[in-house]
């Protein structure tokens, strides 16, 4: 690790890992939005559905209240989410007097029962998309379809442009890559993964030559913070110079859930955005409180 990257983990290292922290609310105003550095989220909602009851993660009417207020209480400006069925699904979490909800347009070909604990549940379309806080413009581009391979089962890319107020324009790229191929190369799904990650790395490219400085955050499901990582050497190769990137997990533990050593939830940072992000932070469960998801949400911070 650089002593670059050393000081970087450190200043993200100050608020991470803290519990669903009580914060005021920004009041929606633009004014409000001016004032302070813009907050960018993640969170994959494990097969969100539109109904009680449906999908692999079967969930009550009190379920979605109570993430919805994990979401009021994270107060992030743009988040970007995972494993949501449709748009309905996604307005039972993020409300639509607050954000707008972009998602990818994939269709997906969902099908199948469950298996494991929920056999008699059947599978719901998981999507990619984006919750931007109302009175924050936005350009949407064209998904980055190439990262599903052919398989319409894979998640496509969201690719928005966010304009907030007061702050300088940021390229946002929202993913879910492929599961089972956390660290290694030997895991079946490592094939699928590695095929992606080309196609990645040539949207990072494209990005970095841009005038916009980008960050692209979601469900790696990469271990991208251990030394060494075969996927996080190849993207962060500096190559254009703005492709220089940060991790901002780097030097973080996790502790959404015990049995994980690093994370797979990334914000990843171009050259141009990080040095101007701050406050890493990860918001867990409360003790006894019930896991509404098997991921916590990730958040960082980003001055103008």
């Amino acid at each position: 690790m650089t002593i670059r990257s050393v000081l970087f983990a450190s200043s993200l290292a100050i608020l991470a890992s803290c519990t669903v922290p009580q914060i005021t609310p920004r009041d929606g105003t633009e004014g409000a939005i001016a004032t302070r550095p813009l907050k960018v989220a993640s969170w994959n909602l494990e097969f969100l559905a539109e109904k009680d009851g449906a999908g692999c993660e079967p969930r009550t009417d009190a379920d979605y209240a109570a993430m919805r207020q994990i979401v009021d209480t994270l107060d992030a400006d743009v988040i970007a989410f995972q494993e949501a069925e449709n748009e309905a699904a996604a307005a039972r979490v993020f409300n639509p007097s607050r954000y707008t909800i972009v998602m990818e347009q994939r269709p997906g070909a969902a099908s199948g029962s469950c298996g494991g604990k929920q056999p008699q549940q059947q599978f719901i379309r998981q999507a990619v998309g984006f919750a931007i806080r109302k009175g924050i413009a936005f350009d949407r581009n064209p998904d980055v379809t190439a990262l599903q391979l052919g398989n319409p089962q894979l998640r496509s890319g969201v690719d928005v442009r966010v304009r907030a107020p007061g702050h300088q324009p940021v390229r946002l790229l929202a993913v879910h890559l492929k599961s089972g191929c956390f660290h290694g190369d030997r895991a079946q799904a490592c094939g699928v993964l590695q095929q992606q990650v080309p196609v990645l790395e040539d949207w990072i490219d494209r990005a970095s030559v841009g005038p916009d400085r980008f960050i692209v955050l979601g469900d790696w499901n990469r271990r991208l913070a251990e030394p060494a990582d075969a996927v996080w050497t190849e993207l962060d190769d500096g190559s254009p110079a703005n492709a220089d990137l940060r991790l901002a997990d780097e030097g973080v533990t996790p502790r959404c859930d015990p049995r994980y050593r690093s994370f797979i939830d990334h914000i990843v940072f171009d050259r141009r955005a990080a040095g101007q992000a701050s406050g890493f932070a990860e918001t867990t469960y409360a003790s006894g409180q019930k896991h509404l998801s098997d991921h916590c949400p990730v958040s960082a911070l980003l001055a103008d």
